[in-house]
């Protein structure tokens, strides 16, 4: 299953089970934990399916030996658990009538816990399926039914990127409250590929563990260990340890674990009270989103742990004598986070903007912090990308294995908040390349310059497999635009003795015929010679070939813009012909008309016209024409940075800063945008880009300026029409 095809499985399946959610009249809240849970059911089928021939075959094999096993134990063995016939889902879903959907769920999910670990006891839901169908009975046999769609076949992978889609919408439509489970994948994903939760370097039998003391639903595990499987390592390299105060998200989190086949342990405790993983000094890496700016935790509470005195406690300056108080949380939780790492540990974590310049016994932390040479990269991020915070918050990365490298007296400074991907009004996130593009700068930072090449070398491999596939689509939407124009044409001769007076009159004088005498067939395009770059071996990792195919490839893309532009005019052009044509040209009753193949005839050219020209950012969906400039832009934004593929400092966008800066110059403030400056948007545009630029912006305002007379003239026509009946 490629990426398009499971992002259609998703949003189906979301469409369906939130319209199902709606016509039972059942609140967001109430609905997400039985419907994951559902996910699971189906996961968990599917995987006993595709291990059951191994599982009989060994149970067969022992049987009547001294040998024997129970099936049971020969499927945890094999499966990780075992699945009774009445956790089958296919017997849920064709239930005999007199059983009830929400009993016999919650029995499957008793007999799959039975043959759990007791850390995985009581994790799946029961309850919440009675209240479901209290509300409309055939909303579970129908949630049944629409799970069953995802493919027999479905890997483990695929489920899990299901239950994560679920996740993320839940905690939207949940609002406040669903951000306290989750973190937006993308953001997670930026944090994974900076901190690397298995570096190259690391010994192949070597486990690493990961800790986040406020887990959520467990997404920084679950995209630790995406980053394995690209990385084509086993996700049993990691283990995960997690701690999250709310029992029912700990419940989410622990599914998340099995549908993702992660080994680990999630507790459910207060982290300011509890270190329930003695966690001091213990980890590989430390991945978290902790609740911002919490009020209230007493001083009592943490003063004699040195996980959070360490650097010193953020105490408020001047309070009062025996004041049992902390100023709030933030700094609690990043002095967790870094004596949580051992000797070469990594940790990359959200938080709060203003932590970046807290004045008081919050500076001093942070001075220590930064003396201690651990804090190795800040990046300001774009606000709306969380569902519950809109200001700009920043992703802190330390590094205590940085010590004793070139690095250790400096601090990589990111600016990315004009770097992102519009969802919707209220939210933002990053594209996948866009998350590559911003940790190729860390990376270039550290040295790691064979990283930056492989990026670019896989920019280049997907550029030459866009452009093998432009041709087929742009001569089929050829084919059909000159077929179309052709039988306007023909049907226009044909009928011409058979039209009425009256209707050759009102033909006549709408000018119909003479623009479609103008209708030009739509000629073979003349595209540019791509051999030298459909010939180009990705293999090749050297700046100046990388360079080269980039600049080839930027004079193709421009080319098939033009012919993008082109194509669309002609194809608004032809298509408000066919549709005056329907009205004043078409017969009524003719059989020709259909015969001629011109019912429909717009929707087969808009569809093809599709597949040429068209753009969905956030689907991620492009027409064959589009793909080749997207690769072009993702990897000519990092070219034009850093053309000698070395990292160097970037105005508005990144500055390395040294001690002298951050330390003297600076006080010790860790805000991106007190570094990086600020580019002056068109200071280097030249007098004929300026020109351009102005006549582009004077055609576009007179083009609104004639719509909304156009829409004056309607409103006025309606309400007149309105009033005088």
């Amino acid at each position: 299953m490629n990426n398009g095809e499971l992002k259609k499985l998703e949003d189906n399946l979301w469409n369906a089970a939130n319209s199902l959610r709606a016509y039972g009249g059942i609140k967001a809240s109430d609905y997400a934990v039985p419907v994951l849970g559902l996910i699971f059911l189906r996961f968990a089928d599917n995987k006993y399916t595709h291990a059951e021939p191994e599982i009989t075959a060994e149970y067969n094999r022992d049987k009547g030996s001294r040998l024997e096993r129970s099936i049971e134990q020969v499927a945890i063995e094999k499966c990780g658990f075992y699945l009774a016939p009445e956790a089958r889902y296919d017997y849920l879903l064709n239930l005999p009538g007199e059983i009830k959907h929400a009993q016999a769920i919650k029995e499957a999910m008793e007999s799959i816990e039975r043959s759990q670990d007791v850390q995985f006891q009581g994790v799946l839901p029961k309850e919440p399926y009675f209240a479901i169908e209290k509300k409309k009975e055939d909303i579970l046999p129908q949630l049944l039914k629409l799970f069953s769609d995802i493919p027999e076949d479905a890997s483990g992978d695929v489920f899990g990127k299901i239950y994560e889609y679920f996740l993320g919408k839940f905690a939207l439509s949940e609002g406040q409250k669903g951000g306290e489970f989750f973190t937006p994948t993308s953001v997670v994903r930026f944090l994974v590929e900076v901190i690397e939760p298995f570096p190259g370097n690391t010994p192949k039998d070597k486990i690493r563990t990961i800790f986040d003391p406020a887990c959520g639903s467990g997404g920084m595990f679950v995209q630790s260990a995406n980053f394995l499987e690209k990385a084509k390592l086993s996700r049993d390299k990691i283990y995960v340890e997690g701690q999250e105060f709310m029992g029912e998200t700990v419940r989410l989190a622990k599914m998340n674990l099995l549908v993702n086949n992660l080994r680990g342990e999630i507790a459910e405790v207060n982290s300011y009270e509890t270190d329930y993983f003695n966690s001091l000094g213990k980890y590989d890496f430390v991945m978290a989103n902790p609740p911002f700016n919490v009020k209230g935790i007493k001083e009592s509470t943490v003063k004699n742990d040195p996980r959070f005195t360490h650097y010193g406690l953020p105490k408020p300056k001047g309070g009062k004598k025996g004041q049992d108080k902390i100023t709030d949380a933030n700094y609690l939780w990043i002095s967790l986070f870094a004596t949580s790492l051992n000797d070469t540990g990594r940790a990359g974590f959200v938080m709060a903007n203003s932590a970046s310049d807290g004045r008081n016994a919050e500076y001093e932390i942070r001075r220590k912090m930064v003396d201690d040479q651990i804090v190795d990269c800040m990046v300001t991020i774009p606000s709306n990308m969380f569902y519950t915070v809109t200001l700009p918050a920043t992703l802190w990365f330390l590094d205590k294995g940085k010590r004793g490298t070139e690095r250790q007296d400096r601090i990589l400074f990111i600016d990315a908040r004009n770097i992102f991907r519009q969802l919707d009004r209220a939210h933002r996130d990053w594209s996948e390349e866009q998350i590559k593009n911003l940790a190729a700068i860390v990376q270039l930072y550290r040295g790691e310059h064979e990283r930056y090449h492989e990026l670019i070398a896989s920019y280049i491999t997907n550029a030459i497999g866009a452009l093998r596939t432009i041709n087929p689509p742009l001569a089929e939407y050829r084919k059909l635009y000159n077929r179309l124009a052709e039988n306007l044409t023909l049907y226009a001769k044909e009928s011409e003795a058979r039209r009425k007076p009256a209707q050759a009159k009102k033909l006549a004088a709408s000018g119909l015929l003479n623009r479609l005498a103008e209708l030009a067939v739509l000629d073979k395009f003349t595209l540019p010679e791509i051999e030298n770059l459909t010939g180009f071996a990705p293999t090749r990792k050297d700046n100046t070939s990388q360079l080269e195919f980039a600049a080839g490839l930027g004079a193709v893309v421009k080319v098939y813009g033009e012919i993008a532009a082109k194509l669309q005019e002609r194809h608004k052009e032809i298509l408000t012909i066919y549709k005056q044509a329907g009205k004043l040209l078409r017969l009524k009753q003719d059989k020709r008309w259909s015969e001629l193949g011109l019912i429909g005839a717009d929707s087969a050219l808009n569809e093809a016209l599709r597949l040429v020209c068209f753009e969905d950012e956030i689907q991620e969906i492009r027409g064959v024409l589009d793909w080749p400039r997207y690769w072009f832009e993702s990897m000519d934004w990092l070219q034009s940075r850093f053309p000698e593929a070395k990292y160097t400092d970037v105005v508005g966008l990144c500055k390395a800063a040294e001690r002298e800066e951050y330390a003297e110059e600076q006080d010790y403030s860790l805000n991106a945008g007190r570094y990086v400056g600020v580019v002056i948007e068109g200071e280097d545009m030249t007098k004929d880009e300026f020109k351009q630029q102005i006549n582009e912006k004077s055609q576009h305002f007179k083009e609104l300026t004639i719509y909304s007379h156009q829409l004056e003239k309607t409103i006025s026509e309606n309400i007149h029409r309105l009033l005088n009946g």
